[in-house]
């Protein structure tokens, strides 16, 4: 154990008991409840901010630097290329790098905008192209897990490397990396850094992110849930087979649960009719015993086949045994059976049950030939043996716009393996102005609170304690947008209005938060060991209104069972209009209401109606903010950024190891 790693857990665990100590001390004795409708808010934001302390703290607790693995590169290799609408010179100066790697491969261009020219551009290179066949028109398509997922049934490599179209891969690449499956037969994904060429040493988009591509993501490795991030990353494909079956099934399964629930549903209410002839009740009662005996056989493990097609047989059997009855009575019902709500989701692509139309149907006055006929129906709807219903599997998770991380997740519930390889391996395109980069911000996030929303890791089943905190961790900390509202929000009241959202600005205060505040910039300043992590910090903030929007979008989106459009990030050089002031309003009015507020401020210490002390903190705060949120100004202004020399040039993207990677 080096002196770094000693002194970053020390610092981690000094930063939460100290956080503790002062946040316990503000919920107890410093609340202003005279003024709880800026209080209360502010000590939750305070309260977020010590979690999200606390899930930093635990992920750097068992930060991991791996050596090279150990193990010779082995095994077959398909390299994936991503696009769909990115210029052709991109994708093909990619293959084209693709297609150099040392390592013995193939590569494939997944085009799922089916451009032609594409098409005879990678035949003229002799590179591999696959797009959509014509039969998935009216099926969903889910983007790039889509894309990736159907050419994962087209071809046969025992590995993947995938990359995003703008990501030019190192030629040794393979070389560097293949080695962790044969050290582990359980790894099932290596991921490596996204570096960008187009960013320069300002950096003010944000996009190069040193500090999640270094520390973070080593110390998710310490817990066996470094994730997919989209490109530069290897997979084994018997692991995301497993995956795409598992899922099947398990979709398929709780579906057929849910029909036989109805269909007991159906026929307690048929046989609770008054004067049944009791041929028909029993009848009823052995077609309910079959689907109670279907339920307790799928509750043992038996096959999902072999159960509905015994129900259907039973209730087949029972349709010949009361063939007799008035057939005139239940036409009607039977015709309206063959829309049944009983289907694949647009979205999800899973078997899934409308169980508020079940309801309705379980409640309608039905002859008993019509409920058995119901009952028939609502079983053969999810039936795997009915000929031409077979669906395709999806190995990559379709329940998110952020495919890779939700598809990660479900790999490590599975028992699978994960290895962040710290080491610049490909280079690709950062957004090259403030709109575009806002977009893809937002995309992320929605993606993100869309796997919380839909499969929260902390109730996830087969994933560790650690696993459950890393992913939750990364979730967690798109909810700051609400925190940094009353951040911004505070100080101006207080400076505006004299409202104090705490009993006093006493010795207490400072003794107990200047130095949880201190240790925590110092944690951060170890941890990230020369890379620079300002502009991160600055976004964390600034980018609030996105946090929001993406939190509300996500939300509203899982409830209401509508779909996020996927959109491709823009990389092709050219700026998408002036600057979007528009877009980013919500922050420009921040910054002229803390301008403001000081003045104002001023003015009351001025005229005596104001304390110097409060004013002074609160001023500090203020001057925070502003720093924080110019960022905005200059990312409003700024029109990307080219290298003097081609990047396979550059002596600083030459070398193999970045300065910020261990030896």
């Amino acid at each position: 154990m080096t002196g770094r790693f000693i002194a970053i857990r020390v610092l981690a665990l000094l930063s939460v008991l100290l956080g503790v100590n002062y946040v316990a001390w503000r919920w107890l004795a410093s609340v202003n409840w005279e003024a709880w409708w800026i209080a209360v808010p502010l000590v939750i934001a305070e309260t977020y901010s010590l979690i999200d302390t606390l899930l930093f703290a635990v992920t750097m607790w068992r930060a991991r630097e791996r050596p090279r693995p150990a193990a010779a590169p082995q095994g077959t290799v398909d390299v994936f290329i991503t696009t769909y609408n990115e210029p052709i010179d991109m994708v093909m100066a990619t293959a084209l790098a693709a297609q150099r790697i040392t390592y013995p491969h193939e590569t494939w261009i997944l085009d799922d905008g089916s451009r032609a020219e594409l098409s005879a551009a990678a035949e003229a290179a002799g590179i591999g192209y696959l797009t959509r066949s014509a039969d998935w028109a009216d099926k969903p398509r889910h983007a790039k897990a889509g894309n990736l997922n159907n050419a994962l049934m087209a071809t046969d490599g025992e590995f993947l490397l995938i990359l995003d179209a703008d990501q030019v891969p190192d030629p040794l690449i393979l070389e560097n990396t293949l080695g962790y499956f044969a050290d582990d037969p359980q790894v099932a994904l290596v991921q490596t850094p996204q570096w960008f060429v187009n960013v320069d040493q300002a950096d003010p988009l944000g996009s190069q992110a040193p500090l999640f591509y270094g520390p973070i993501q080593q110390g998710k490795d310490g817990w066996n849930a470094a994730f997919f991030c989209g490109s530069n990353a290897i997979l084994r494909r018997d692991a995301l087979m497993q995956l795409g079956i598992v899922g099947y099934v398990r979709d398929l399964e709780d579906s057929v649960v849910t029909a036989l629930k109805a269909a007991q549903r159906m026929l307690r209410r048929a046989a609770s009719a008054r004067d049944l002839p009791a041929d028909v009740a029993a009848e009823l009662g052995r077609l309910a015993a079959a689907v109670h005996r279907a339920r307790a056989d799928l509750a043992l493990g038996a096959p999902i086949a072999e159960v509905t097609a015994e129900v259907h047989a039973e209730v087949q059997a029972a349709s010949r045994r009361l063939v007799q009855v008035d057939l005139a009575g239940i036409r009607a019902d039977v015709e309206e059976l063959a829309a049944l709500a009983v289907q694949r989701d647009a979205e999800l692509d899973a078997f899934v049950v409308d169980e508020a139309a079940l309801d309705a149907l379980a409640a309608r006055e039905l002859t008993p030939l019509g409920t058995i006929a119901a009952v028939d129906a609502v079983v053969d709807a999810v039936r795997v043996d009915r000929p031409g219903e077979a669906q395709p599997i999806q190995p990559l998770a379709t329940i998110s716009v952020t495919e890779d991380m939700a598809t990660a997740m479900q790999l490590h519930a599975l028992g699978w393996k994960s290895v962040y390889h710290h080491e610049i391996l490909a280079h690709g395109l950062a957004p090259e102005d403030l709109r575009t980069m806002l977009t893809q911000r937002l995309r992320w996030a929605q993606g993100t609170m869309q796997v919380l929303l839909r499969d929260n890791p902390i109730v996830k089943k087969g994933l560790t304690f650690g696993q459950r905190l890393m992913y939750f961790g990364t979730m967690w900390s798109y909810l700051s947008g609400f925190a940094a509202v009353v951040y911004l929000a505070a100080p101006m009241i207080y400076l505006l209005l004299g409202v104090l959202p705490v009993t006093a600005w006493s010795v207490d205060f400072f003794a107990r938060f200047l130095p949880y505040f201190i240790v925590n910039q110092i944690l951060f300043v170890v941890v990230a060991k020369g890379i620079r992590t300002w502009r991160g910090q600055q976004y964390s903030l600034a980018l609030f209104p996105v946090w929001i929007a993406a939190c509300v979008t996500a939300f509203a989106n899982v409830v209401f069972g509508r779909s996020l459009s996927f959109v491709v990030t823009r990389k092709d050089g050219r700026a998408a209009g002036g600057p979007p002031w528009r877009q980013i309003w919500p922050q420009l009015t921040a910054m002229a209401l803390l301008a403001v507020s000081v003045v104002v401020g001023i003015v009351r210490v001025i005229a005596g109606t104001a304390d110097g002390t409060g004013t002074l903190v609160n001023t500090v705060w203020v001057g925070y903010d502003l720093v924080v949120l110019s960022v905005l100004i200059q990312a409003a202004r700024y029109r990307g950024y080219r290298p003097a020399e081609p990047a396979a040039s550059s002596p600083a993207l030459e070398q193999k190891e970045p300065p910020w990677t261990s030896p």
